[in-house]
């Protein structure tokens, strides 16, 4: 059997690194917001926002703290992980009483999209002078 998923999307909040704790291994989670667009019945915009909570391991994991800032796109490829307790995504309450869930994904591979400057509003795209991964190592 096989399983692979792919996501672009804007990280929700900076990333958080950890040590494991059996083996100093190195372990960097974010979340990734996923938008998706559409139009009602009566042709209305309607907007929805799928979370994802990623885990990165190893080398990626450190480069992932160093370069990755809240507001950034990433693509992100890797395994779906399922909560152990529903077989589905993580759910939990929040402060307002509301349900929520998210996934949690195990990252082979994540991407930036958007250059260093575009997550602090200054621009919108890459400009002409940039190198096609923007001076970034590629992840």
């Amino acid at each position: 059997m096989y399983q692979k998923i792919i996501i672009v999307g804007n990280l929700g909040r900076d990333p958080e690194m950890r040590y494991m704790p059996n083996s100093g291994d190195p372990v960097t989670t974010f979340s990734v917001a996923v938008n998706e667009y559409a139009k009602d019945e009566s042709g209305n915009r309607k907007d929805s926002t799928l979370w994802f909570r990623v885990s990165v391991f190893g080398k990626q994991a450190e480069n992932a703290n160093l370069y990755l800032k809240k507001g950034r796109r990433v693509l992100v490829e890797g395994k779906l992980s399922f909560d152990s307790a529903t077989g589905g995504p993580r759910v939990w309450q929040r402060q307002d009483g509301t349900n929520s869930s998210s996934f949690e994904i195990r990252a082979s591979i994540f991407q930036i999209l958007s250059p260093k400057t575009e997550s602090d509003g200054s621009a919108s795209g890459f400009d002409s002078d940039d190198s096609a991964n923007n001076g970034e190592p590629p992840f």
